[in-house]
């Protein structure tokens, strides 16, 4: 684990598995953090799962308290322009693989990662949303695949006001989407994140 060192940002850390080899490409997540907290938060979402499936992570953090769109009111600003940065300077320095790029992210960053996905799926082919509670757009670019999960008793955005509404517009705008709903608050539960890792890193 490294930190990043970006001019347009306001940090956070790059992971890199420890099988990593610069003769195999490897899959590569870029991982949003929720309100209030930072690239840790971001990074802890499936760093446990990251060496078995061989994933380097990248987790920026935020501009302000939680995403440029967010806070923007459906606007993009700083926050596109440090995760591109970031993304460049990774793909630079290690051996990433094209087909296998995923965005995701928990709560605010589900909600982020919702929109850049959708608005850049020829970059992202996968879209991993842990508790979201809206997606934004700027376009639809690509045929991403989607991984969901919410759980039930989740009080902070309630699933039936949330996933609930969002996966049947995912479905009905034709996308591929594995929907997990569980038991439980507003969390990422290791199940979950378990699932999430191996669809994603599935051939």
């Amino acid at each position: 684990m490294r930190p990043l060192e970006l001019d347009a940002a306001a940090g956070g850390y790059l992971y890199v598995s420890a099988g990593y080899r610069a003769g195999r490409p490897a899959p590569l997540v870029l991982l949003l953090h929720g309100a209030g907290e930072d690239a840790r938060d971001g990074l802890a979402l499936l760093r446990q799962q990251a060496d078995g499936a061989g994933l380097i992570l990248l987790a920026p953090s935020s501009q302000g308290p939680t995403w440029d769109l967010i806070l923007g009111r459906g606007r993009y600003g700083r926050d596109v322009a440090a995760i591109d940065e970031a993304l460049g300077r990774t793909f630079s320095s290690y051996a990433v693989d094209p087909g296998r790029v995923a965005v995701g992210g928990y709560s605010d960053g589900a909600s982020y990662a919702l929109s850049l996905g959708i608005s850049n799926g020829d970059l992202f082919g996968h879209v991993l949303a842990f508790s979201p509670g809206f997606m934004a757009p700027g376009g639809r670019v690509g045929t991403p695949r989607f991984f969901v999960s919410h759980g039930t008793r989740d009080r902070w955005l309630p699933i039936d006001r949330t996933s609930r509404r969002l996966v049947p517009e995912l479905e009905r705008a034709g996308y591929e989407v594995r929907y997990r709903e569980f038991e439980g608050p507003h969390v990422v539960p290791p199940g979950i994140a378990r699932e999430a890792v191996g669809w994603f890193a599935a051939p």
